[in-house]
């Protein structure tokens, strides 16, 4: 067997628990924005407060990035998400309970080094478990079900606390996490030691033997799989052939198998120009993300929840809503509805990336033009529309300006994670680990930032949009210099 295509069975598995997980990912991280008003109001928070408590999240999710991706080289992904999305859906519940700026500070910080090993060892598994024409589009795939998870949680949020305090409707979600977690690991399991295993078609391997490189038979060791009552009986669990599927299997047993596992050539890592410029472009990408999944419903509250009369349709949704709903709730609706917009268009970015790039790789002959020219034309879009939103005076243009800047964002979001599989290898999980990590400080910097503008500018809402404007167009810069196909380590 030449080639390598996992089952079926075991790639729609692998890829339904990453978009569960992604969506829950998305969900816990988004509610405390639309949560925030509430959360000032009772525990008396200023705006640079409330800045300092959403940059907690992303400092702990930046410091514990590369150790995240780390374990999930040295002892496999699934033995990571098991932890991690424990660790982040208690102190998700935890938020529910805090009492003071300190208390909320903790419980941000917490949840934040929990969420940090996600994305980095959903990666891992994609490298591990799916051929290298599947990964972009699952990756696609991944950050859609993200996006899409953080477009409707601010009406989730409206619904849920139309029900629920602003505390449970923390603890709710909290025990959406536990839920995942015990499915996860009800259906996500390592081989039995006497397990069958498929047969290889040598005549010079037995069933517990694989051909090496040198081309005699080594023993297999195990591997990463999904449980028999999951997915069929165990002669099918092995998504193994000759070629890349012997190296897949190979990298699945070093990253479960201690006497395997590999040495991150830290080194290289850092002598690359390359790896460098990953993390500027993500730390510039993220930085202009962050504004949509925490200031955007307190901007859309102080201003475009005062201007819905201006757009015809809003008002008359509005007028709509207000036969079922008091005036008080039908504006909350239709300013939740309006920030989950960036979240919806980026979803479509990561579409459309998935979609045009085949077609431009053939056009263009090159894997390395076409993952640049689409993350060059993503962060200048991102830039100059972000900033025309806010002189658009119409709230439903200037969401769909807002939108389409979100849009740009996300088309460079599949390549800037394929590049990470591709540049580094077997290490992919420790590259994408610290990318995200420079991501995440990005993160932590932007709602820090934008709550100082605002509380020592009388809430000027303009600069903080040229302050990303200009970071995204820096992030562009990048991509011209950026290598992103060319392995750190053959």
């Amino acid at each position: 067997m030449n080639g390598f295509s996992p089952p079926t069975h075991i790639g729609r598995s692998v890829l339904f628990f990453a978009v569960t997980l992604a969506i829950i990912t998305y969900v816990d991280r988004v509610c405390i924005s639309q949560a925030a008003p509430y959360l000032q109001e009772e525990l008396g928070l200023s705006a640079a407060q409330m800045g300092l408590a959403f940059s907690a999240f992303a400092w702990a999710y930046a410091l514990f990035e590369i150790p995240g991706g780390w374990l999930g080289d040295w002892i496999g992904p699934r033995k990571v998400l098991m932890r991690v999305v424990i660790m982040w859906s208690l102190f998700t519940a935890a938020t529910g309970y805090v009492w003071n700026l300190t208390s909320l500070v903790i419980a941000r910080f917490l949840f934040g080094a929990g969420e940090a090993g996600c994305f980095p060892n959903l990666t891992k598994a994609f490298m591990i478990w799916l051929p290298n024409h599947q990964r972009t589009r699952a990756q696609v795939i991944l950050w859609l079900s993200a996006r899409w998870g953080g477009a409707f949680t601010p009406l989730l949020v409206i619904w849920v606390m139309s029900w629920l305090s602003w505390r449970n409707t923390f603890v709710l979600f909290g025990m959406i996490g536990m839920v995942w977690a015990f499915f996860f690991y009800r259906s996500f399991r390592p081989p039995r030691p006497n397990s069958l295993l498929p047969q290889w078609k040598s005549d010079k391997s037995s069933p517990s033997t694989r051909p090496s490189p040198s081309g005699e038979g080594e023993p297999l060791a195990a591997v990463p799989q999904f449980h028999a009552s999951r997915c069929g009986d165990a002669s099918s669990r092995l998504p193994l052939g000759g070629g890349e599927g012997a190296r897949r299997a190979e990298e699945g047993a070093n990253a479960e198998n201690p006497v395997n596992r590999p040495r991150v050539p830290w080194r290289k890592l850092l002598c690359s120009r390359t790896v460098w410029l990953l993390w500027a472009q993500y730390f510039c990408l993220t930085y202009g993300w962050f504004f949509y999944v925490t200031w955007l419903p307190t901007y859309l509250k102080e201003t475009r929840g005062l201007e819905l009369d201006r757009n015809a349709f809003m008002l008359w949704l509005g007028k709509a809503l207000g036969e079922f709903l008091t005036p008080e709730m039908s504006q909350r609706v239709l300013v939740a509805a309006l920030a989950g917009v960036p979240l919806f268009f980026g979803g479509l970015g990561a579409i459309f990336c998935g979609l045009a790039t085949p077609h431009l790789i053939r056009a263009t002959g090159s894997v390395a033009r076409t993952r640049k020219m689409i993350a060059l034309i993503g962060f200048t879009g991102a830039s100059v529309l972000l900033v025309a939103s806010f002189y658009v005076k119409d709230p439903l243009l200037a969401m769909l300006a807002m939108g389409l800047a979100s849009f740009g964002n996300d088309l460079t979001m599949p390549g800037s994670w394929s590049a990470c599989m591709d540049v580094g290898g077997k290490f992919a999980g420790t590259l994408s680990g610290s990318m995200n990590m420079m991501g995440s400080i990005g993160a932590a910097v932007a709602p820090l930032v934008i709550g100082l503008v605002l509380e020592y500018s009388d809430r000027n809402w303009a600069a903080t949009f040229w302050i990303a404007g200009v970071i995204y167009f820096l992030g562009g810069l990048c991509w011209l210099w950026l290598d992103p196909v060319t392995p750190i380590q053959t």
